[in-house]
C-alpha cells in the first residue's frame, strides 16, 4: 500500500497553481512536502550563461523527468530525498540542494507536469489550474522582472519566442489528463474547500 497521496497540479505560466500549492499544503501541514517540477530543469554547466538564456525551457526536454520519478518513487517508499534547485538569474541548477521528507500529502507542481506520462502515472489527484491568458502573462512579468531580476525586454522576448507557443502546444493539450480543472487557482475558495475535502476523503482510505 502506498505511504502517501500525490496530487498533481500543473497549468499555465502565471495561472495560480503555487498559490493552490500552498493552500493545499497549508491546510495539511505539517503532513504535506511539495515538490516543484521547475527544480528539476536539467543542468547545463557545459554551456555558457550566453547560451543557457537562448534554450528553450518550455519544452518537456528541458526537465530532468525521470530524476523526478524516481525521486517521487523514493518519497513513495517512505525515503528523503535531496531535491534539486533551480538558479533562474544564472540559468543553471544551484550547486545546493533540498531536503525534502516524505509524508502522507505530496503535493507536485509544474507547468509541464501533465505531459509526462510517468509523472501522470504517478499522481493520485490531478489538478489543472485554468487563467485567462492575460492574466497570465502579467503575473509572469511581475514575477520574473521583481522576484527573479530579469528585464522587462527578455521576459517579453522568452514569452513570444517560446512560452505561448508551447503552452499551445504541450501544455494547454495536457489539460485532458486532469481530473478537475480550477479556475483562477488559489483564489477559488470553492473549488479548495472541495479539493480539501477529496483529498482528506482519499487519505481516510488510504
Amino acid at each position: 500500500m502506498r505511504k502517501s497521496l500525490v496530487i498533481g497540479i500543473a497549468g499555465g505560466t502565471g495561472s495560480g497553481k503555487t498559490t493552490l500549492t500552498r493552500a493545499i499544503e497549508s491546510r495539511f501541514a505539517p503532513h504535506a512536502s511539495v515538490i516543484f517540477h521547475d527544480a528539476y530543469y536539467k543542468a547545463h554547466d557545459d554551456l555558457s550563461y550566453e547560451e543557457r538564456a537562448q534554450l528553450n525551457y518550455d519544452h518537456p526536454d528541458s526537465f530532468d523527468n525521470a530524476l523526478l520519478v524516481s525521486h517521487l518513487d523514493k518519497l513513495l517508499s517512505g525515503h528523503a530525498i535531496e531535491a534539486p534547485v533551480y538558479d533562474y538569474a544564472a540559468h543553471n541548477r544551484a550547486k545546493h540542494t533540498q531536503h525534502i521528507e516524505p509524508a502522507p500529502v505530496l503535493i507536485v507542481e509544474g507547468i509541464l507536469l501533465f505531459a509526462e506520462p510517468q509523472i501522470c502515472d504517478l499522481c493520485d489527484v490531478k489538478i489543472f489550474v485554468d487563467t485567462d491568458a492575460d492574466v497570465r502573462i502579467l503575473r509572469r512579468i511581475k514575477r520574473d522582472v521583481i522576484e527573479r531580476g530579469r528585464s522587462l525586454e527578455s521576459v517579453e522576448s522568452q514569452y513570444l519566442a517560446t512560452v505561448k507557443p508551447m503552452h499551445e502546444l504541450y501544455v494547454e493539450p495536457s489539460k485532458r489528463r486532469a481530473d478537475l480543472i480550477v479556475p483562477e487557482g488559489g483564489h477559488n475558495m470553492v473549488a479548495l474547500d472541495m479539493l480539501v475535502h477529496r483529498i482528506e476523503g482519499e487519505l481516510g482510505r488510504m
